[in-house]
């Protein structure tokens, strides 16, 4: 069984320390090594360069050093291993969600409609799952809580800070919208890498005499009915379904309450 990357899974004190470092700070606090000309900074953006490019399976220590022109043990005086350079990484990858600068926390425009507060932040974050492909790949079941990760969630909760819901239910809500997207943009990525190796168009093309001859109207006619309809796989349109069925249900739950 291949062991999946993860956050969380390096030592929380080190990651933390590295985490909330002053900007451009070089070896951590108390160890010793020589000096590359390097910064922690330096580090994290051509780890995210490298799995950016090549995916997280590519990115060992090894072809970081040699990104970078150093040795590996030297990488070593400014991050603790892989696993706490991926915390850093995803913190500095959610710190840049909306662009080159911080993410700042922002209170919600009271005139602004909720439902496009929080289409704001669905769109937001399957942009940044598709400019950095790998977060969809890593578990995040225990986030680094770092100035990106904790800037990200101040920023998405006041999506939905005042429309009816207690503070549990806005983290499950965020927390149920974020799935969507996640499941979504990981559904894309899936029909794209099938359409690269062959096109829905050659599939059809190979696979169509077959099922002509199996797939009777009378034995399968909502399967006949819907499947021409529907055609091929189409991203967008399970997006916009699926997040008008996410912000139906809780708009349905809203109103429950009389809010």
């Amino acid at each position: 069984m291949t062991t999946k990357d993860r956050s969380g899974a390096g030592d929380p004190v080190r990651t933390l320390e590295l985490l909330w470092r002053e900007a451009g700070q070089e070896a951590p606090v108390g160890r010793r090594g020589p000096r590359q000309g390097l910064t922690v900074d330096a580090v994290i953006a051509q780890a995210l360069a490298l799995a950016d490019e090549q995916g997280l399976a590519a990115l060992t220590m090894r072809a970081l050093a040699g990104r970078l022109g150093v040795t590996p043990m030297s990488l070593y005086t400014y991050v603790p291993g892989k696993a706490e350079l991926l915390d850093l990484m995803l913190d500095e990858a959610y710190g840049r969600m909306r662009g080159p600068a911080p993410v700042r926390p922002r209170r919600p425009d009271g005139a602004e409609p909720w439902r496009r507060r929080v289409t704001r932040i669905a769109e937001e974050n399957r942009e940044l799952l598709r400019r950095h492909p790998w977060i969809a790949d890593l578990a995040v079941t225990r986030p680094p809580l770092g100035p990106g990760v904790i800037s990200k969630y101040e920023y998405e909760l006041g999506a939905f800070d005042g429309i009816g819901l207690t503070d549990a239910e806005m983290d499950a809500a965020l927390t149920h919208l974020l799935g969507f997207v996640h499941a979504n943009v990981l559904a894309e990525a899936d029909a794209a890498a099938h359409n690269a190796r062959q096109s829905d168009d050659e599939w059809w093309e190979v696979s169509a005499p077959l099922l002509e001859r199996v797939m009777h109207a009378e034995r399968f006619p909502l399967a006949n009915r819907v499947g021409s309809t529907v055609g091929a796989y189409d991203p967008q349109v399970a997006w916009e379904f699926g997040l008008d069925c996410v912000l139906d249900g809780l708009a349905r739950r809203i109103e429950a309450r009389g809010a």
